[in-house]
């Protein structure tokens, strides 16, 4: 019996005018990525597939900030939160 890829999960966190770079608050596989994902969106906060990333940002320890060559998408994503939360005012 094959079984699925295990869901997994990262969370970010950036303060602009804070932080230097966004860093990574929370992640997991499994139930936790599944925790991490219903948290989310119990709190209205929008989530955004991207499984290489995910990957990428997997490896990251907690709170670390973003490495660099991640900064171009992860600042794509942003703007893509910012315009989300600007149309719901």
């Amino acid at each position: 019996m094959k079984q699925g890829k295990r869901k997994k999960a990262v969370s970010l966190k950036y303060e602009q005018g804070v932080d230097r770079a966004p860093k990574v608050t929370a992640k997991g596989l499994g139930k936790v990525a599944e925790r991490i994902i219903a948290i989310a969106k119990e709190a209205g906060v929008p989530i955004h597939e991207d499984s290489d990333l995910v990957e990428m940002l997997g490896k990251l320890e907690l709170y670390q900030e973003i490495p660099p060559e991640t900064y171009t998408v992860v600042a794509e994503i942003l703007a893509w939160v910012y315009r989300l939360n600007a149309e719901k005012d």
